[in-house]
């Protein structure tokens, strides 16, 4: 650990300077406050002192102005390429001292592409957050509780999967060494998802210098969707002006303790989403008696959790705990699980005069940190002998959560140097020795530079494949430790100063060896000096000098593959292409024998009428047999033949083939046993057997994989312009396939939007797109949203007997209940045995979704992300029902108070905590 300390030193020495000037001009001691994209110091309202950040970091400034902000610091962003790199902050920190820090986000659409960035943060080497931008003008805004254990800290931007990183603030604030002290601070960061300051009288946060620690609480009267709601009736605002004794501790700053709200019925009810949960996590209360009890009053409340009795006997007593008025009392859990939706009451006892009384709550997740690339030491060293080269300020960890641009890594969860490239880089002195102690390297590129000295021994790199030191100054003799290396196959030493003998180990060895240019440099008595030596089979030799022949009479350029299926996207030809991918042509003879003259119907609609059909082959089919006679028609057959002849995926239903004979235009699909999805939601299947919920995210999933390889694996894009229940389809396995792409588009490379008349189904259709005519795949996304509120409610998109009086549509009314946070109010009452976290999931992405402005809809590949997480979260609460997971078994051996409708494990920010401490804390 020691030497780690003194490399992430060295690593980051070029920066002390700046640093201790930011600390030293800020007006507080331990704050430092970087405006990011800000060109000049400045002090805000709050008394608060703002540096620019560009002394530290390079990217690009971008100036940006939001209606509703106008704080200076978010004026301006620093944003960076959207690449495989990682750009880092690096700030010094006092080493064993607690911090809080802070990084926000204000996209403000600076790159005027309305394309809401998607990205990673990381505090060194520990995954801190994915950011994911809702809005544009409002700001996103991650904190984390560390014990630094470095002199130094970097925060690195990485990984974007839309847009491009982006940065509006960093603030460090340095902490009271008793503030959340506990027996994990070594191993786990706390990321913070509430601070709630409750019967705060107006929307506002408290923070400095309100909080000395500058931390950020939260109102309780601040109200949005799913965010403390089911407030019980009876619940009232109290407040007072009498100082309060905070010093203690997390010593809340005092105005929060000042206010209250108190349950004059008995009860506080509840309901809050948690960040970043399920998963463990740190909860404490802050109470104070800031009301006037007779001595004949009493205050004792308990708090009340579904499902979880065992959480209730503790009870609540502020006067007896801190005696006296106006005096914190903080009881809690140091290790608890909690759910992603948290329900809580705090229930005033039989005995108790008074109902309960909450003044403020604060909740954080435990984060597992990241131990970095076991190599990052001696890196350390390396770069801060090149303190001022490029190269070597990139920050952070060699290896995550991205590795620097002249480096490889392992996939080890504790990563290795396997590859370094730093050809070129202008380097002197001799070979660093630290590089003859990386156990993992393969390659080394040290060519094109000014190095001298001898070659040192890489006996320490035993899977160093290839070397190449050529084109330096380097002298003395080549070492026959060398030929040691058991796989080395390509050594380059050309160009330098060399002398000596070859050692007769490296002749043996199959090897490529170039030493031109070394005058000095022999292989002994045998043979003429050619100085190129390979040492292979003469088969070997011809192979690879084939291979070397074919590489350079390849074509420059390389090609681009697809991301999600290691295969380049699929580019469709236009409607008018000809090329020998079009679809097979069966004639009307083959499909009459093959339905028996069209006996048996299995579907209709405004398109036309569908039947069974079995070819000679066994194959099951569905042939589709248009009715539109018209020209539109016509064409919706062309589009539809063009577009499916061309695309191929699991989840979209399977095009054999088309046939135009007699004036009939026939479609030929894979037979598809199940039928749609809307006749299992509310046809004659529906009543025999409901899907269940997790068959119904399955059935989510599928199809919104089919969307998205439309929407981002094919070039250009496709729109499918019609999405809806009765176009997603069921095979066999009861998997699901999108189906019908008649009305589909194709988007135009380089636009925003397709101009088109509007097509769609009355329920399903973007009503963006109605008033613009303006076709984005985000119309696609708003269809989805409305199947998404269907397979929670069991409700069709359209009806005017369900919804009420005041609603004709499914968007209207689920929305009238999710934001009021009665979500039970749409769940379809067939369904049992769900979790609710998996429904907020859920619903909340669906009214995400049917945003008016395609603009504010996420991405169908995040709505994809949220259905696995919900998944995720089905599967682990059955395997909790069940008690038969032996994965779940194995974590509950370690699990701690459980907190929520159900215990789930969190796969991969598992933490094994002592049951000893899960039970409730007083500090």
């Amino acid at each position: 650990m020691e030497t780690a300390r003194v490399g992430v030193l060295f690593l980051v020495a070029p920066l002390v300077t700046l640093l201790l000037m930011d600390v030293s001009n800020a007006q507080i001691p331990g704050f430092v406050s970087l405006d990011c994209g800000g060109s000049e110091n400045f002090t805000d309202d709050l008394g608060l002192r703002w540096s620019p950040d560009s002394d530290m970091m390079s990217g690009t400034v971008a100036n940006i102005s939001v209606a509703n902000e106008t704080s200076k610091q978010y004026s301006t962003l620093r944003y960076f390429p959207a690449d495989n790199n990682k750009y880092c902050y690096t700030l010094g920190v006092i080493s064993r001292t607690q911090y809080l820090i802070r990084a926000s986000f204000l996209y403000g659409n600076f790159d005027s592409n309305n394309v809401y960035p998607k990205f990673d943060i990381s505090l060194g080497p520990t995954h801190w957050a994915t950011i994911v931008v809702s809005d544009a003008n409002t700001v996103e805004m991650q904190e984390l509780i560390f014990l630094a254990t470095d002199p130094y800290i970097s925060v690195c931007l990485s990984n974007a999967t839309t847009g491009q990183p982006f940065i509006s603030t960093l603030e460090l604030r340095q902490l009271n060494g008793s503030l959340y002290l506990n027996q994990y601070e070594n191993q786990f960061f706390l990321s913070v998802s509430a601070r709630i300051n409750f019967g705060s009288a107006s929307d506002a946060p408290v923070r400095y210098p309100d909080d000395p620690f500058d931390r950020i609480w939260q109102s309780d009267s601040l109200r949005k969707a799913n965010y403390l709601v089911d407030v019980a009736p009876g619940t009232e605002k109290i407040s007072t002006n009498m100082p309060i004794d905070v010093s203690r501790d997390e010593m809340p700053p005092q105005k929060v303790m000042q206010t209250a709200v108190v349950g004059r019925n008995g009860s506080l009810t509840y309901r809050l989403n948690l960040d970043g949960f399920p998963g463990f996590g740190w909860a404490f209360s802050y109470f104070a008696e800031i009301e006037n009890l007779t001595s004949h009053d009493s205050r004792k409340f308990r708090l009340i959790l579904p499902d979880h009795n065992d959480l209730s006997k503790a009870v609540v007593n502020i006067q007896e705990n801190a005696p006296g008025k106006y005096r914190l009392y903080e009881p809690g859990y140091y290790n608890i699980t909690m759910p992603f939706v948290l329900s809580f009451k705090f229930e005033k006892t039989t005995d108790s005069t008074a109902g309960p009384l909450l003044n403020a709550l604060e909740i954080n997740k435990y984060l597992k940190k990241s131990d970095g690339s076991a190599d990052g030491p001696l890196l350390a060293a390396v770069t801060s002998a090149y303190s001022t080269a490029r190269w070597a300020k990139e920050g952070g960890d060699p290896c995550l959560p991205a590795p620097w641009s002249w480096v490889q890594c392992s996939s080890d969860l504790q990563p290795r140097i396997t590859n370094i490239n730093l050809s070129g880089k202008n380097l002197t002195g001799a070979i660093p020795v630290e590089f003859t102690k990386l156990g993992g390297l393969v390659e080394l590129w040290l060519d094109n530079n000014s190095l001298s000295g001898s070659i040192p021994d890489f006996s320490g790199c035993p899977n160093l494949r290839i070397i190449h030191l050529e084109n330096n100054h380097l002298t003395g003799d080549l070492p026959s430790s060398l030929a040691n290396l058991q796989n080395l196959r390509e050594l380059y030493i050309q160009n330098n100063l060399l002398s000596g003998k070859i050692p007769a180990g490296l002749i043996r060895k199959d090897l490529l060896l170039n030493y031109t240019g070394n005058g000095g440099l022999h292989k002994g008595n045998k043979g003429k000096n050619l100085g190129l030596i390979i040492g292979l089979p003469i088969g070997a030799a011809v192979i690879l000098i084939a291979i070397i022949a074919a590489i350079l009479l390849m074509p420059k350029g390389k090609k681009k593959f697809h991301k999600k299926e290691g295969k380049p996207p699929h580019r469709l030809p236009s409607l008018s292409d000809t090329a020998a991918e079009a679809a097979h042509c069966f004639a009307l003879s083959e499909i009459e024998e093959a339905t028996k003259n069209f006996e048996k119907k299995i579907g209709s609609g405004g398109f036309g009428v569908v039947y069974y059909g079995m070819l000679k082959d066994g194959t099951e089919i569905a042939v589709k047999i248009l009715t539109n006679d018209s020209f539109q028609g016509k064409r919706e057959f062309s589009n539809e033949v063009s577009l499916l002849s061309r695309i191929h995926h699991r989840n979209l239903v399977q095009f054999l083939g088309y046939c135009q004979e007699d004036g009939k235009n026939i479609l030929v699909y894979e037979f598809m046993h199940n039928g749609t999805l809307k006749e299992h939601l509310y046809g004659p299947i529906a009543r025999g057997r409901r899907l269940t919920w997790i068959q119904r995210l399955e059935i989510a999933g599928d199809a919104a994989r089919g969307i998205e390889y439309l929407h981002t694996g094919c070039v250009p894009s496709v729109i499918h312009r019609d999405v809806k229940t009765s176009n997603i389809l069921l095979d066999k396995n009861m998997r699901a396939k999108v189906s019908d792409f008649g009305l589909s588009k194709l988007s135009v490379d380089g636009a925003s939007h397709v101009s088109s008349i509007v097509r769609g189904t009355v329920g399903y259709l973007d009503p963006e797109y109605y008033i613009s005519q303006q076709l984005t795949d985000k119309s696609d996304v708003y269809s989805f949203g409305v199947i998404l509120l269907e397979l929670i409610s069991g409700q069709e998109a359209i009806s005017n007997e369900n919804f009420g009086s005041n609603c004709r549509n499914i968007v209207q009314w689920s929305k009238l209940h999710i934001e009021s946070g009665d979500i039970q109010g749409i769940i379809d009452p067939a369904l049992r045995g769900y979790d609710i976290q998996s429904m907020w999931k859920i619903a909340e992405k669906a009214l995400l979704c049917v945003q008016p402005h395609g603009i504010m809809r996420p991405s169908i590949s995040e709505v994809l992300k949220e259905i696995q997480d919900a998944i995720a979260i089905e599967k682990g609460a059955d395997a909790l029902r069940d008690g038969s997971s032996d994965e779940i078994s194995r974590h509950s051996a370690h699990s701690s108070i459980n907190l929520g409708s159900l215990d789930l494990t969190p796969g991969d920010n598992y933490l094994s905590i002592d049951d000893s401490i899960a039970g409730p804390a007083a500090r």
